[in-house]
């Protein structure tokens, strides 16, 4: 009997759980994943990491270059004797050297290519914000739209059943002889019809719940009810001016803009002089040693006119980004006026269908209380129903659009990121990796340093 109680217990503890409510996912736990698992956000961080390597390899160009080299060089000579007898000494040499140069001059080309990958990097972070902007809309989008799906979905089936059950009225009716066979017929056309689209709304949450795995990086949960709409801009005006100072996509062009300003200048000070100094130290197996200290001033005079076209070409790219650069604050510009535009029209729509669905009800309403009494046919109430089903769809399209066209203008005035959304987890630290190689570190504690952060980000 005691045994018997504790499996009568274990299954009311067993039940208990399974009856227990799975906590909802909400649109935030939705982005917060998004964050996390997006493959093309690491992608475009291994990106900026090779960005911070090309600062670390300009830095080296400042440094000394010491070449070691060791030769064997095998002599075969063949004398011939008075005698006529023939002779054929041979000789192997051995001999290694150690050599270092320095370039002491070079006009600033070295200096300036260091600033120019530091503007390069400035840039890549800006494109890194980007692409977590592209992540969280699509996250916003598919979370949206597949709760919009289920929605549709559970529309669709509650129409399905007032259909059934007008079918089974109008089916009782004509057994008394209150209507025609046409209006049954009316009524089965109508509900297969319902049906039909019951079908193609829960093939669209199959189709949305894969655009939800791709977005958010693994399968949806039960989706709560979306969370109060983030605060943007006071008005269309203000959501431009904040964009103008605050999109990645600016900002990037900004430093592109920059770097293309000091390749113009390096293209300009490499047809100037250069003064190295190189010196060495070899030694022969003969245990002859050999010291040298070189200073050296050079200065290419021509090359087919390779130097000018290069400065030329630098100065194109120059105007290039110059160019681009004003066409993507009017493209920003554009992008928000589109998206206020249509935050605009989502929430105007959102009114009108609220009106709607009040007058649709009333006239279902009205519309069923006549058919019971013989004032309306079967007809006239499958169209009120209809109607009302319409209107109730239409607010759950525009309810969506409303939240994407938000959370698209934060996108267009560059504000849909973790840190603006304030998601409350930790951020990708673009400046950990950057620190570690600015100083170009080899074998040292510095370099440790370095692996240690490169295996920690191969781990995540």
């Amino acid at each position: 009997m005691l045994g018997r109680a504790r499996q009568m217990m274990l299954g009311a503890a067993v039940a208990i759980v399974a009856a227990a409510p799975v906590q909802a996912e909400t649109l935030g736990d939705a982005l917060i994943s998004a964050y996390k698992n997006s493959s093309l956000l690491e992608q475009n961080r291994a990106l900026l990491r090779a960005a911070d390597e090309d600062v670390a390899q300009a830095v080296s160009a400042l440094r000394p270059v010491v070449d070691f080299v060791t030769r064997a060089t095998h002599l075969h000579n063949e004398a011939r004797l008075p005698t006529g007898a023939s002779v054929s000494p041979d000789s192997l040499t051995l001999t290694a050297s150690l050599t270092a140069s320095l370039t002491l001059y070079d006009g600033g080309v070295n200096r300036m290519g260091i600033a120019a990958a530091k503007e390069t990097v400035l840039a890549t972070r800006q494109g890194l914000i980007g692409v977590e902007h592209s992540v969280l809309y699509s996250a916003v989008r598919a979370y949206m739209m597949l709760r919009m799906y289920e929605d549709i979905v559970a529309l669709r089936q509650g129409n399905v059943r007032v259909l059934t059950r007008e079918l089974e009225a109008a089916q009782d009716r004509f057994d008394l002889g209150e209507i025609t066979r046409t209006d049954v017929a009316l009524a089965e056309a109508r509900l297969a019809g319902a049906r039909a689209e019951l079908s193609a709304a829960q093939g669209n949450v199959l189709v949305g719940r894969e655009t939800y795995i791709l977005a958010i990086g693994k399968p949806p949960g039960r989706l709560s009810n979306p969370p109060r709409l983030p605060v943007t801009a006071r008005s269309v005006e203000e959501a431009k001016r904040i964009a103008r100072g605050q999109h990645y996509a600016i900002k990037q062009l900004q430093h592109q803009l920059a770097a293309a300003e000091i390749n113009l200048q390096r293209a300009k000070a490499r047809m100037g002089p250069s003064v190295t100094v190189q010196g060495s130290v070899g030694m022969d197996d003969s245990g002859l040693v050999d010291r040298s200290v070189t200073l050296g001033l050079s200065q290419r005079l021509y090359q087919g006119g390779g130097m000018s076209s290069a400065y030329r070409r630098a100065m194109a790219q120059r105007d290039a980004a110059r160019s681009a650069l004003q066409y993507k604050v009017a493209e920003v510009e554009q992008a928000v006026g589109e998206a206020w535009a249509q935050r605009s029209v989502a929430r105007a729509s959102i009114e009108a269908t609220d009106r709607q669905i009040v007058a649709a009800q009333a006239a279902y309403d009205g519309v069923r209380e006549e058919t019971t009494l013989g004032a309306r046919t079967t007809l006239d109430l499958l169209n009120a129903e209809q109607e009302l089903l319409d209107a109730r769809a239409d607010r759950l399209t525009v309810v969506t659009n409303e939240y994407i066209s938000t959370y698209g203008l934060l996108a267009a005035m560059g504000y849909l990121t973790v840190e603006h959304l304030k998601l409350g987890i930790p951020t990708y630290d673009v400046t950990a990796y950057y620190n570690a190689v600015k100083n170009a570190p080899a074998a040292s504690a510095q370099g440790k340093r370095l692996d240690r952060i490169l295996q920690t980000y191969q781990r995540n």
